[in-house]
C-alpha cells in the first residue's frame, strides 16, 4: 500500500478567508442577555425558553382561544356579570339568579330565594305577583275614628297607624278631625280628650299617609272604612283586604264567604288575644295582626290571585 500523507496546515486561517464569527456572534448575545436582565428590561414572555415558543405555535386556533379564555377565568368581575354569565347556560339558574337580586332588597320576603334547588319546579313561583318579591312595597294600616256631628253619628280619623311587611311602625300619629268630636268611642277607639290636643291636622296627616300608602300593596282589615275616613281611593289589585281572604276563614275552621272580625282570626289562628279591656283598640295593634294574618296566607292568596288574572286575560 502506498503511504497516506497528511498536510496539517497550523498556521491559521490563509489571507483572504473569513474566521468563523460563530461563537463570538453568540458571546456578545448572551453578555447582551445578561445586561438586559440585569437591568429588568426583558419581560416574563421574552425570557421564555425558545422551543416553548415553537411549540405554542404550533398549536390549533381553536386551543389557543381555548387558552386565552381560560387565562381570563381568574379575573374579578362585578356580581352582575357573573350572574347573567350563568343564567345563560341553565333555564333554572336563570330563574334563581333574577331571586337572588330581589332578596338583596328583600330579606324577609316569602319567595323562595337562590337556596331553592335546581330540582325544584319553578312554575309556582313564576305565577307569584311581581309585588311578592318586594316586601318592602307591602304595608298594612289600621285607622281609629271618632264621631262628630248629631250623636256622633259621622265617623272622623282621629289615629293611623301603618306597618312594614316585618310589623315595623313606620306611622303613629294621632289625627285633628276637621269638624268638633262629639263621641270618642274611647271603648273601641281608644281616644281620649287630651289624645288630639296638640294632635296633627287632618289635612297635613292624609298628605303624609298618601305619601306612604302611593304605589304600595295595602293590607288592612275591612280596609274600605280606613280609606273612607282618608276620603282616599287605592288601587283595587294592590288591596288586600283579611276579612274577605277564604283561606284564612278555612285554616280558622270557618265560612268560607262570611267576614270573621280581626279579633277571632287573631285568636283561632295565633292564639293571641287583642283588643282586650275597656281602654279600647290600638291601631298599632291591629296593623300588626293584619299583616300577621295576611303573611300565613300570602303564597297561597298570591296565588289564587295571579291565576284567578291570568283566566281574565
Amino acid at each position: 500500500m502506498s503511504d497516506i500523507m497528511l498536510n496539517l496546515n497550523m498556521d491559521g486561517p490563509r489571507q483572504g478567508q473569513r474566521k468563523p464569527e460563530g461563537n463570538s456572534k453568540h458571546k456578545r448575545f448572551v453578555r447582551k442577555r445578561h445586561f438586559l436582565e440585569r437591568k429588568g428590561l426583558l419581560n416574563e414572555k421574552q425570557n421564555t425558553n425558545y422551543h416553548d415558543k415553537q411549540r405554542n405555535c404550533k398549536k390549533p386556533w381553536y386551543g389557543q382561544r381555548d387558552k386565552k379564555d381560560h387565562s381570563h377565568s381568574g379575573a374579578v368581575f362585578p356580581k352582575f356579570v357573573n350572574s347573567h354569565h350563568e343564567s345563560s347556560s341553565h333555564p333554572s339558574s336563570s330563574m334563581q339568579g333574577h331571586h337572588n337580586c330581589a332578596s338583596k332588597h328583600n330579606k324577609e320576603s316569602s319567595v323562595p330565594s337562590s337556596s331553592t334547588s335546581r330540582g325544584e319546579s319553578t312554575s309556582s313561583v313564576q305565577r307569584l305577583t311581581p309585588e311578592l318579591r318586594n316586601a318592602h312595597k307591602y304595608v298594612a294600616i289600621d285607622c281609629e275614628m271618632v264621631g262628630t256631628g248629631p250623636k256622633g253619628h259621622c265617623s272622623e280619623l282621629a289615629r293611623c297607624s301603618i306597618v312594614t311587611y316585618d310589623g315595623d311602625v313606620i306611622y303613629d300619629k294621632f289625627i285633628q278631625p276637621v269638624n268638633p268630636v262629639t263621641d270618642f268611642r274611647t271603648r273601641w277607639s281608644g281616644i281620649r280628650r287630651q289624645d288630639l290636643r296638640d294632635a296633627t291636622p287632618f289635612k297635613q296627616a292624609q298628605r303624609d299617609i298618601l305619601k306612604i300608602l302611593s304605589g304600595k300593596v295595602v293590607v288592612g282589615h275591612a280596609i274600605h272604612n280606613d280609606l273612607k275616613v282618608l276620603h282616599y281611593s287605592h288601587p283595587t289589585c294592590l288591596i288586600r283586604d283579611t276579612s274577605r281572604i277564604p283561606i284564612l276563614n278555612q285554616k280558622a275552621g270557618l265560612p268560607k264567604d262570611s267576614p270573621a272580625s280581626l279579633k277571632k282570626l287573631t285568636k283561632l289562628l295565633f292564639n293571641k288575644d287583642i283588643q282586650m279591656g275597656k281602654k279600647g283598640h290600638s291601631s298599632v295593634e291591629d296593623a300588626k295582626a293584619t299583616m300577621e294574618l295576611y303573611r300565613l296566607v300570602e303564597l297561597e292568596y298570591e296565588r289564587t290571585l295571579a291565576s284567578k288574572s291570568g283566566h281574565k286575560k
